[in-house]
C-alpha cells in the first residue's frame, strides 16, 4: 500500500518543524509548504523586518533557510503564492475594521481563509496531491463516533492551546486536518527538534502577526475628533479612533481625575473616543455576528456555553441565545472586563469548540 501523503504548513519555526518530524516518523510521506503573504507593494517601511512575526518581508535568505530545513528533514518542499488572497481576506478586513472603531483579530481570518483554505487549494492547483493537511497548531481534531462529525478540541496543554484562532474551521476543513502537536507540551516539541539536530529547537515563537507598527498597515490620514466622557463632556482631542482600543489607559494625556481613566468605547459615527473609569469596562452581555459553527449548526436556539472574548481570556460561563437577525446574544454569569467589538467570541462545551462570532 502506498504511503499516505501529508502537506505540512512549514513556517521555519519549531512547531511546524516538529509536526513534520512526527508525521514522517509515523510513516507518512511529508511535503512542506510555505505560504507567501508579504507584498512589497504595501506602503510600509522597507527596512521593517522581524522574523518573530507572521507578516514580515520574505527575504531570499529566509526562504532558503526553510528549504534547507526541509532538505535536512528529507522532505519535499514548495512555496505557494497567497499574497492576493491574503491582502483581500486579512489586510483589507484589518483596515476596514479599525476604520469602523473595531479591533480585529487578523490571525483568525488568516487561519480559516488562507492557511487552511487558499494554501492547500493552491498547492493542489500546482499539481501537488496529498491526503491530509497538517500544521504545528496546538489543538486536536477527533471524529464523533455517534454523529460522524469532526470535533475541534482544545490542546492537552491549555497553556499553549490555539483553538481560539481555529474556531472558524469547517467540517470540510476539519475532515482533512492533522494536528500532531495537540497532545504534547512545548518542552516536548523543542526536544523533538533538538534530537533531530535542528537549530530551530531554541527559536523564539512568533509574537504578533505583523513585524512593525500597525499604523504602517493602516496608513490612514489624521481624522481629528473628541475625547469625551460617558456623559458627552469633551475632555480632549484625538487624531484617529483607530489609535485606541477598549481598555487603553496609557498615552491618553489626561490628568486631574480622582481615579485612572480608560478607553471604554469608540463611536465611529461621531468620531469620538469615550473615556471612563475601570468599572465602566465591565459588562455581562455581548452580541456577535458572522457566526460559524464547527458542526455546521448551532447546538440549539438557546444553550449554555463557556465563552472566550479574546485569546488569553479565561472562558466564562454564559447563556447563549440565537437571534432572528442572525446574531447571537450572550449573558454571562459574571461581568467580564473589556468586551471589545471586532474581537472574536469563541464558544466551548468543555474541551470542544462549538463555534463563535465577531463581537458587535
Amino acid at each position: 500500500m502506498d504511503k499516505k501523503t501529508v502537506l505540512v504548513g512549514l513556517s521555519g519555526g519549531v512547531d511546524s518543524t516538529a509536526a513534520a518530524i512526527l508525521l514522517k516518523e509515523q510513516g507518512y510521506r511529508v511535503i512542506g509548504a510555505t505560504m507567501l503573504i508579504w507584498d512589497d507593494s504595501l506602503p510600509i517601511p522597507k527596512d521593517t523586518h522581524n522574523k518573530n512575526a507572521c507578516l514580515s518581508p520574505e527575504k531570499k535568505e529566509d526562504l532558503q533557510e526553510i528549504r534547507a530545513l526541509a532538505d535536512k528533514l528529507g522532505i519535499e518542499y514548495l512555496t505557494v503564492d497567497c499574497r492576493d488572497a491574503y491582502r483581500q481576506a486579512v489586510l483589507d478586513n484589518f483596515r476596514s475594521e479599525y476604520a469602523c472603531g473595531r479591533t480585529p483579530n487578523p490571525c483568525i481570518w488568516c487561519n480559516s481563509r488562507i492557511k487552511f483554505g487558499v494554501l492547500p487549494t493552491a498547492a493542489r492547483a500546482q499539481g501537488i496531491t496529498f491526503d491530509k493537511f497538517a500544521t504545528g497548531h496546538y489543538a486536536r481534531v477527533e471524529q464523533d463516533k455517534e454523529s460522524g462529525d469532526f470535533l475541534l478540541k482544545t490542546a492537552k496543554d491549555l497553556s499553549r492551546d490555539q483553538s481560539y484562532f481555529l474556531h472558524r474551521l469547517t467540517q470540510t476543513q476539519l475532515k482533512e486536518i492533522l494536528f500532531p502537536l495537540g497532545e504534547m507540551t512545548k518542552p516536548q516539541i523543542r526536544e523533538i527538534a533538538r534530537k533531530a539536530g535542528l537549530s530551530v529547537a531554541d527559536k523564539e515563537d512568533s509574537q504578533d502577526f505583523y513585524c512593525g507598527d500597525y499604523n504602517d498597515l493602516l496608513n490612514f490620514p489624521n481624522k481629528p475628533g473628541d475625547l469625551v466622557l460617558q456623559d458627552g463632556t469633551v475632555i480632549g482631542k484625538h487624531t484617529g479612533i483607530w489609535g485606541y482600543t477598549i481598555g487603553k489607559r496609557k498615552g491618553l494625556g489626561l490628568s486631574g481625575f480622582k481615579e485612572p481613566m480608560y478607553v471604554v468605547g469608540l463611536d465611529a459615527k461621531k468620531n469620538q473616543v469615550i473615556i471612563g473609569p475601570k468599572s465602566a469596562l465591565y459588562s455581562d452581555t455581548l452580541r456577535a455576528d458572522h457566526l460559524t459553527w464547527t458542526r455546521g449548526h448551532a447546538p440549539s436556539e438557546q444553550f449554555e456555553a463557556h465563552i472566550k472574548i479574546r485569546n488569553l481570556h479565561h472562558a466564562a460561563p454564559a447563556t447563549v441565545t440565537l437571534n432572528a437577525d442572525g446574531t447571537l446574544s450572550a449573558k454571562f454569569k459574571e461581568p467580564q472586563l473589556s468586551i471589545t467589538a471586532g474581537q472574536s467570541a469563541v464558544l466551548y462545551d468543555g474541551d470542544i469548540v462549538l463555534g463563535g462570532g465577531i463581537i458587535l
